[in-house]
């Protein structure tokens, strides 16, 4: 076998590349059926013992710039086989072998190759829902001047160049927006709002995956808001994501993303954790992750991190994600989710078992403890942890009654519930939230004493998000001294209104109706204490005229 450095030149003939059996070219008839390694030994058994025993003790290529891809699809396009490369950095040539399933690429640099190859080792490619196995070439440089049918190729590669380097303008914006500035940032900065449904590293990998190859992720707190850093090899992949993206919700209605490019150029990702990952280095520790900035909302959603809670992971907490069914995932398409995105299974190999929302793994029952056993009620709980999801049975404990269990309708709204009211006062006391170890509240056995303290809530009207798609989802903020008041019939006034909360014991400070529409209001009350007791028990209060008056917590300040 010679397996020496060699330039790819025309005159040997093509199909002895893909005969002889320790260059490039491993015989593409099906003998490699998984994603391909470079101590690959999976043998043909047409091939003897003698091919196994020669296949098993064949080095593995060394690097090198030129790069072989085998199985490629028979329709494939030389600016889909480009685009392979391109998020790595420059590519130089191409050879395409299509009647072998097969393709040569040539990157600028060694280290472009390197990358790549670390990148899709373990995640591999799929161009037109079919994989494709890439390696380094035992050629050093691909010379294709004299080849036939490089027309098509050399197109491409100059095309891809002039986007590159700025001169094309990309679409999907207007024209002062449409090019990549000259030193923009392969890296953005991502901010998740409305975070009802905590976000994992993976389902960000695979949302931005769709817009190139995603070498880096770090993700964190910030000022009480879910943010990730995540790097691309090249401006022009993070300039599509970003006109693609920014504004879109991963889930529905629910978990907006806002997107920005960083000031930083590269990412230093010292662990391959749930927090944060290096796709080229699968070499790098574990260790204990790149610490949260707001270790008490990280801790609520299970510590050491919201990633990290015990049903993040595998699942990727996608009750709704609006991945289309051609991917092969079996998840309904959601109204204003990214439903558009073709996500590659690439992306999700061996990762996505998506449960639908009634099956998400985790605990949706929450013991809240140090209540105030004289003023607190199972309906004023209802009331409450209803603003974060939709409570099904509440329970205070017939012989502690400062303590109660809180059941809500999935994992996802219990975490949510216990981020946002843990530690908050309400009636003179600071409440506390945990995780029950409690998989559900039972109802009282009939004739069994209870007083009225377990009562259930399943099927309330008063439920804020059993409606697909409702603007709830878009509402959804901490306790604060300004509430969000709706459904306002035209006839209550502003001192109406006033009056109301005064009655039931609050300080009105400050009130405004929305000017565009008059059933909408802000009351900005004296604590935050003040506005969680309103809520309890002004929300659903009877206006008149039909309407019952819906309060929320508000995000704004009169």
């Amino acid at each position: 076998v010679d397996a020496s450095p060699s330039p790819f030149s025309l005159p040997k003939k093509l199909n002895e590349f893909s005969a002889r059996r320790g260059s490039d070219e491993l015989l593409s008839s099906g003998i490699i059926n998984g994603p391909f390694t470079m101590n690959s030994s999976t043998p043909s058994a047409a091939n003897g013992n003698d091919s196994k025993k020669f296949k098993r003790d064949r080095p593995p290529c060394s690097p090198s710039r030129v790069l072989h891809l085998r199985k490629i699809p028979c329709d494939v396009t030389e600016a889909e086989i480009i685009s392979l490369g391109l998020p790595f950095g420059k590519v130089t040539n191409l050879l395409m072998l299509k009647g072998k399933s097969q393709a040569f690429l040539e990157m600028a640099s060694e280290e472009a190759a390197v990358t790549m190859v670390n990148y899709y080792t373990p995640i591999t490619p799929h161009l037109r829902s079919q994989p494709v196995y890439i390696q380094y070439s035992n050629h050093r440089e691909l010379k294709t001047d004299n080849l036939p049918n490089q027309a098509r190729a050399q197109a491409a590669l100059q095309a891809v160049s002039a986007v590159q380097s700025g001169s094309l303008a990309l679409s999907g914006g207007p024209s002062n927006e449409g090019t990549v500035l000259p030193g923009q940032s392969p890296v953005l900065r991502i901010i998740i709002e409305n975070l009802f449904y905590p976000v994992t590293l993976e389902v960000l990998h695979q949302i931005f995956s769709k817009f190139g190859t995603v070498l880096k992720i770090i993700t964190f707190t910030k000022n009480n808001q879910f943010q990730a850093l995540l790097q691309y090899a090249d401006p022009v992949n993070a300039h599509y994501a970003k006109m693609a993206l920014d504004g879109q919700n991963i889930y529905n209605a629910c978990c907006t993303l806002r997107i920005d490019f960083s000031k930083l150029t590269s990412l230093n990702v010292k662990y391959n954790n749930d927090k944060s990952r290096d796709f080229t280095r699968l070499d790098l520790p574990t260790g204990d992750g790149q610490p949260s900035l707001e270790p008490p909302m990280a801790a609520a959603f299970g510590a050491p991190g919201i990633i990290s809670s015990p049903y993040a992971g595998a699942a990727g907490f996608a009750p709704a994600i609006g991945f289309p069914q051609a991917t092969g995932l079996s998840v309904p398409a959601v109204p204003g989710a990214l439903g558009p995105l073709t996500i590659t299974s690439s992306a999700v190999t061996g990762r996505m078992a998506i449960p639908g929302a009634s099956g998400i793994p985790g605990n949706s029952v929450l013991l809240v403890t140090n209540l105030n056993p004289d003023l607190i009620t199972p309906h004023g709980l209802f009331i409450l942890f209803g603003v974060y999801g939709d409570v099904h049975r509440v329970k205070i404990m017939f012989n502690k009654k400062e303590n109660a269990l809180v059941q809500m309708a999935d994992a996802n709204q219990a975490q949510l519930a216990m981020n946002h009211l843990s530690g908050q006062r309400l009636y003179g006391k600071v409440l506390r939230a945990t995780l029950s170890k409690h998989q559900a509240v039972q109802l009282p056995r009939e004739g069994q004493e209870d007083q009225g303290l377990t009562k259930d809530f399943s099927n309330s009207p008063l439920h804020r998000f059993k409606k697909p798609g409702s603007k709830n989802f878009q509402n959804i903020f901490p306790p604060s001294a300004t509430l969000h008041l709706s459904n306002i019939p035209p006839s209550v006034t502003v001192d109406d209104l006033k009056n109301l909360f005064i009655e039931a014991g609050c300080s009105v400070k400050a009130f405004k109706f929305f000017q565009k529409d008059r059933k909408m209001a802000l009351i900005q009350l004296g604590s935050v204490e003040e506005a969680i007791q309103a809520l309890i028990e002004l929300h659903n209060h009877d206006l008149g005229e039909n309407h019952h008056l819906r309060v929320s917590f508000s995000k704004s300040t009169i």
